[in-house]
C-alpha cells in the first residue's frame, strides 16, 4: 500500500516560495503589505502544495486567531439564527470568523463554554442577557477579553450592552391591548428563572396598567408550550378577551390552539406577540407584535466587538428602537361563548 503523503505545513510553503515564514504569515493576515510578485509566489506555492491556512497557522507569527465566540441560549429559535447571521456576515467584513456555542440559558454551562472558546483562542465574546456567573466574569477579566452583552440595554452594566429595552417592549404590547378596551388579559411567557430578558418583560407589566387584570401562564418556550397555554386560556378563563405572549413562538402556538377550538381571532380573543419573527406576518390572521431589531443588533454587535478586538476601543452601550407592528390579530373586545369577553 502506497504511503500517504505528509501534509504540507507553513514552513514547507515558505521554503517552496523562497521566503520567510513571517512573509507567508503576512500574505495570510495582511496581504496588502506584501509586494505583488512575492504574494503571487507564495500563493502559487500554497496551491502547488495543496495547503490551506488554518487558524493555528495564522496565529504562529501574528499571535492572532482572528475569531470571536458567541454564546447563545439555543439555535432552535429563529431569533438567535437571525442575530448570528447578521453577526457572522458583519464580522467577515472585518476579516474575523465566528464560533458559536449554546448554553441552554444556564449561566454555569455558559461559563464552561466560555472557557472552551478561550482555550481555543477566542479574541472576544458575545453573550446574551445580563445573568452571568462570577466564574464567567473572572475569565474575561483575567484575560482582559473583549465581551459584549446583547438582547438587553443597560448603560450601567459591567459589560457594554447592545440591544433593546425589554421593559418597553412588554409595555408597548400591553398598552396596545388596554387602549383597545381589553380588561382581562392572559400573559403567556417562557421559563423565567434563568432568563433575565423574560423576567424584565414580566416585571414591566406589574402595575403598568392598573385597570387591567393580568393572568400569567408560564410554559415551555415552544409551539407546543403555546398550544398548552391556549388550551388553558380557553378552558379556564371565559372572560379573557386577549392574550399577550412575550414571544412570537408562543403566540403561534396559542393561535393554533384557539383556531383548533373554533375560537375566532380577533373576533372573540385578540392575540399579540413580542419578537416579530419573519413568519409572524404570514400567519392567519397576521400577528400583531412588537418588532425587536435582532438583525440590526447582530450587525451592531459585530462592529462593536470587531472594533474592540482590533483597536482596543471599548464600545459604548447602544439602544436599538423597538416598533409596534399592528396587524390583524388584535381588535376591540369581542364575545366568547355567547357572553361578553370582557
Amino acid at each position: 500500500m502506497k504511503a500517504q503523503r505528509k501534509r504540507a505545513n507553513l514552513r514547507d510553503v515558505a521554503a517552496a516560495a523562497q521566503v520567510s515564514v513571517a512573509t507567508v504569515s503576512r500574505v495570510m493576515n495582511a496581504p496588502e503589505t506584501v509586494a505583488e510578485k512575492t504574494r503571487a509566489r507564495v500563493e502559487q506555492a500554497m496551491q502547488e502544495l495543496r495547503w490551506l491556512p488554518s487558524a493555528a497557522a495564522r496565529a504562529i507569527n501574528s499571535g492572532r486567531t482572528r475569531f470571536v465566540g458567541a454564546l447563545v441560549p439555543t439555535l432552535e429559535h429563529d431569533i438567535f439564527a437571525r442575530v448570528l447571521a447578521g453577526l457572522e456576515r458583519q464580522l467577515a467584513s472585518h476579516r474575523l470568523s465566528l464560533v458559536v456555542a449554546t448554553t441552554d440559558d444556564d449561566p454555569r454551562i455558559e461559563a464552561e463554554k466560555a472557557q472552551g472558546l478561550i482555550d481555543i483562542g477566542a479574541e472576544g465574546l458575545m453573550v446574551s442577557g445580563m445573568t452571568h456567573t462570577p466564574e464567567f466574569f473572572g475569565l474575561i477579566e483575567r484575560g482582559q477579553l473583549p465581551a459584549i452583552a446583547i438582547s438587553c440595554f443597560d448603560p450601567d452594566y459591567r459589560l457594554p450592552t447592545i440591544g433593546y429595552d425589554n421593559t418597553a417592549a412588554a409595555r408597548a404590547a400591553l398598552d396596545h391591548l388596554a387602549d383597545q378596551g381589553h380588561r382581562r388579559i392572559a400573559v403567556v411567557h417562557g421559563p423565567s428563572n434563568l432568563n433575565d430578558r423574560t423576567r424584565a418583560r414580566i416585571e414591566a407589566l406589574a402595575g403598568h396598567r392598573p385597570e387591567v387584570d393580568l393572568v400569567y401562564h408560564e410554559v415551555p418556550l415552544s409551539i407546543a408550550g403555546g398550544c398548552a397555554a391556549g388550551q388553558a386560556v380557553r378552558t379556564a378563563a371565559a372572560r379573557t378577551s386577549a392574550v399577550l405572549c412575550l414571544s412570537d413562538v408562543l403566540a403561534s402556538g396559542v393561535l393554533f390552539e384557539l383556531q383548533r377550538a373554533g375560537i375566532a381571532v380577533p373576533g372573540q380573543i385578540s392575540l399579540i406577540g413580542v419578537d416579530d419573527l419573519p413568519g409572524s406576518e404570514h400567519l392567519y390572521p397576521e400577528l400583531t407584535t412588537v418588532h425587536l431589531p435582532v438583525s440590526r443588533m447582530g450587525l451592531a454587535a459585530a462592529d462593536a466587538l470587531a472594533g474592540w478586538v482590533e483597536t482596543q476601543t471599548v464600545p459604548q452601550p447602544r439602544l436599538l428602537e423597538i416598533e409596534l407592528m399592528v396587524r390583524a390579530s388584535t381588535g376591540p373586545p369581542g364575545r366568547l361563548n355567547g357572553q361578553p369577553a370582557a
